[in-house]
């Protein structure tokens, strides 16, 4: 194939059938997670009521390589392989000798990476005997995905998704809709505790530890639900491994590797899912740069603790080893509502401990501004989530043209923003503001987690 390839392609016959565990080849076993109440090390059947037992051993698994069902490749392939594209009207309008390319999970029926995990959760409660699944969403992607999945393997679903996001992306809440998902506003009436945070908050914007609190206390209502998690799982993120997994081979097609890897990060899995393919090869002594990028509005690898964590707000959840901003945290309603998590998935923080990662942030301005110069370049509008990644590239990319340096950049297009103009529209009549917190908002927050077991 020639170098000069705008779209590099894989055939489907060249789709991976087996996903990547990067636990394989940590220096050291993950930290365990350590159930809410006995401060113990979690066991299988703590986690039974929460998830399908065939998950629950995906996500203790250590095995290098595990198996794609041929029932979850068989759905994949509505849209996988993604193409890798270059971006080359982007690197003329920076005048870079840099080489841009990002790999398109915006192709998706719902428009992001999110159903490369929602097919395959779906396809393993189904297998399991579950006949519905709760989960949470912030902007909707994942949301969006987990209904698209249930609808393709004959589930119900109810997603929680945060007020704010509900109220700024009315489009992705009729997505679910339209493949017969169930959506509230979160918090909500339908659990107890959305009531609870609806008395103490009565016009809160909400956050994703709130939502996931109703989610699993709806899920635990009923023997046939389970609960399903978008992000920050183990599992969760070894489904996504497709992602860079294509791209190694797309790469390699071409004669090229990358110098630099960047995705977004909100709870970890989009930038896993291109990473961890290629931290393998790090680990194995290659020479590269991995940049997980986050809004400074919720700063949580570059100016959080490694702590330990619950997931959710109310405090039901596993304690998770990882970087966070304290489970109480409530997030500045910005419109990247994929990246306002408190927590980041415990794989992406050990590879960031490890030094195999570097973490940066930017403010809402500098995404919005990257996005707007990425679709009046490379024509493609990017959702507001993508955007941190976009302006990562771009200052690599400017950084390279400073050095007279010739680099490959690689970074994870995880979603399209043609449902998030209102954002774009704030930004482009001078509307929005950049929020960055403070130490004492920080401190405030982590007050949460002081009584907790560390690390």
């Amino acid at each position: 194939m020639s170098k000069g390839n705008t779209k590099i392609t894989l055939a489907e016959k060249d789709m991976p059938r087996q996903w990547y565990n990067i636990q394989a080849d940590l220096s050291a076993p993950l930290r365990p997670p350590l159930h809410p109440v006995t401060g113990q090390p979690v066991k299988p059947d703590d986690l039974a009521s929460i998830f399908p037992m065939n998950l629950v051993e995906q996500e203790m698994s250590t095995e290098r390589w595990i198996d794609i069902p041929e029932e979850v490749l068989d759905k994949l392939l509505l849209w996988r392989p993604t193409p890798l594209h270059r971006a080359r009207y982007l690197e003329k309008h920076l005048q870079t000798p840099a080489k841009i390319y990002y790999k398109n999970e915006g192709v998706s029926p719902a428009g992001s990476h999110k159903p490369n995990t929602a097919v395959a959760q779906a396809y393993y409660n189904k297998e399991f005997g579950i006949k519905r699944i709760t989960t949470e969403t912030g902007a909707g992607q994942w949301g969006s995905a987990i209904g698209l999945s249930c609808r393709l393997f004959g589930l119900e679903c109810k997603v929680y998704m945060v007020r704010v996001s509900y109220d700024q992306k009315p489009y992705r809440r009729l997505m679910m809709q339209a493949w017969g998902a169930q959506c509230v506003p979160s918090p909500s009436p339908d659990t107890n505790f959305g009531r609870k945070m609806l008395e103490k908050y009565p016009d809160g914007s909400g956050s994703l530890g709130i939502a996931i609190s109703e989610a699993v206390e709806d899920c635990l209502s009923s023997e046939e639900t389970r609960y399903s998690l978008g992000s920050v799982l183990n599992h969760v993120l070894l489904h996504q491994t497709v992602i860079g997994l294509e791209a190694q081979k797309q790469m390699a097609s071409i004669g090229e590797y990358p110098d630099i890897i960047a995705g977004c990060v909100g709870g970890g899995s989009n930038f896993a899912g291109l990473s961890f393919p290629f931290i393998r090869d790090k680990i194995n002594g290659r020479d590269i740069e991995i940049y997980a990028v986050e809004p400074t509005a919720c700063p949580t690898l570059t100016r959080g603790p490694y702590v330990y964590d619950f997931g959710d707000t109310a405090s039901t959840t596993p304690l998770l080893p990882m970087f966070s901003l304290g489970h109480g945290f409530i997030p500045a309603p910005i419109h990247a509502g994929g990246l306002r998590y408190h927590g980041m998935a415990p794989l992406v923080s050990q590879v960031v401990i490890d030094g195999l990662v570097k973490p940066r942030s930017y403010n809402q301005l500098q995404a919005y501004e990257a996005g707007v110069t990425w679709a009046r370049t490379e024509g493609y509008i990017p959702a507001p989530e993508t955007n941190h990644a976009i302006a990562l590239a771009i200052e690599e990319a400017e950084k390279a043209r400073e050095e007279g340096k010739e680099k490959n950049i690689l970074i994870s297009w995880s979603g399209h923003g043609l449902l998030d103009l209102p954002g774009y529209d704030a930004f482009l009549q001078g509307k929005l503001t950049d929020y960055a917190m403070s130490d004492e908002e920080i401190a405030l927050s982590l007050k949460s987690i002081e009584d907790l077991p560390k690390p």
